[in-house]
């Protein structure tokens, strides 16, 4: 089945060249066209379960999906989001909010490609947010500020952390957080938009929240205790997300092995020099055993067994692999690496994100140290 799948998303694929991507980042536009396909194919569904319109697939295959288009040479990141947010409705949400979203996430009528966490003030310590949550009989009344908050203009629907409880008046700092649903459609002026540019072209942005109200029946779960609902989809956003390196990663060695093989310089190609072809040779070797490790831990995951420590790190072994298969791609093409024509300055650019983001490598390597290995705490 596994080979089936990536046959078809590499002939979706196959549709949006590089051309295509690379006119997308010179514009700063968003692959409609490409994610509308994707939908209407049923891959961005392959997570919900049957009863509810979607595939009924496991985060394995949702990872293949991913890895697939970012080996293509495109970019996952534009609509990856909606596999695994709509995991926290799934795992935590009533019977009545998953008939209620489900099958029309399913069906491509909801986009849920919107999840609200970061602020400005709190960056990795989730536990200090500010963005307040305020019940007032039958709605909630958002006040606060969120940043790096991705595909907000292209989704309807958007999963969001906030408190319920002021981080003084708790016993334990990730009490008193609690996760809604925001109907975008429906937000007017109590939602302010402020798109950041970046490096690459990821559509990302501030969101200053001002008296938004929420139904009360939108809040997932129980009052205060969405930080355990939160985390508990993370495990399956690093799966997925280190699938997308291991694309990108697969991604630059493909294209550096061709390179190496017909570029001529001195009247040999110049992947028989063995300080082009090693260092290559060396990348694709890495991304494979990432790959090892991003395999475990989906396996474990879709087995609904503890994956804390495989799914940390394989997103911090693919990252890491992809960005040295990166620059051993760069110093392959030489000057034509630089040029917007041949594809890989873009990708290069995307592919250093995942060192930081969706958690900095460096809390991987924290969570590690402190969670796996007993060490003391280092932050």
């Amino acid at each position: 089945m596994e080979d089936r799948l990536r046959d078809a998303v590499r002939d979706l694929c196959d549709r949006y060249p590089d051309e295509y991507w690379r006119e997308l980042d010179r514009r700063g536009a968003y692959p409609a066209d490409f994610v509308q396909e994707l939908t209407d194919a049923g891959y961005l569904a392959c997570m919900i379960p049957e009863e509810y319109g979607g595939a009924g697939l496991g985060v394995s295959e949702g990872g293949v999906i991913l890895e697939e288009i970012n080996r293509s040479g495109g970019n996952a990141a534009a609509c990856h989001a909606q596999m695994y947010t709509m995991g926290t409705v799934l795992r935590h949400g009533s019977e009545e909010q998953k008939e209620r979203w489900l099958p029309q996430v399913a069906r491509g009528d909801l986009r849920l490609q919107s999840f609200a966490v970061t602020e400005p003030d709190a960056g990795s310590d989730t536990t200090r947010i500010q963005t307040r949550a305020e019940r007032r009989g039958d709605v909630y009344v958002l006040r606060g500020t969120k940043v790096f908050i991705s595909r907000v203009q292209h989704s309807d629907l958007m999963v969001l952390l906030a408190r319920t409880t002021p981080l003084e008046e708790v016993e334990e700092r990730t009490d008193g957080l609690s996760v809604f649903v925001v109907d975008l459609r429906r937000a007017g002026d109590a939602l302010q938009v402020r798109p950041i540019e970046t490096m690459i072209n990821h559509e990302t942005n501030e969101l200053h929240f001002d008296g938004l109200e929420v139904p009360a029946e939108n809040r997932i779960g129980e009052e205060g205790e969405g930080f355990r609902y939160i985390l508990s989809g993370m495990n399956a956003e690093r799966i997925l997300l280190a699938s997308e390196s291991v694309g990108d990663g697969l991604y630059f060695v493909d294209r550096a092995s061709d390179y190496a093989s017909e570029r001529e310089v001195f009247g040999a190609p110049i992947g028989s020099n063995q300080g082009v072809q090693f260092p290559v040779a060396e990348a694709y070797m890495k991304v494979r055993a990432a790959a090892v490790m991003r395999d475990r831990a989906a396996d474990l995951f879709d087995a609904d067994r503890p994956c804390a420590e495989e799914a940390n790190s394989c997103k911090y072994l693919a990252s890491e692999a992809a960005w040295e298969a990166a620059n051993a791609a760069m110093d392959t093409f030489g000057g034509y690496g630089m040029a917007t024509e041949y594809g890989l300055e873009r990708k290069f650019r995307e592919a250093r994100l995942y060192l930081v983001a969706p958690v900095s490598n460096n809390l991987v390597l924290s969570y590690v140290g402190q969670h796996v290995l007993g060490m003391p705490r280092s932050y």
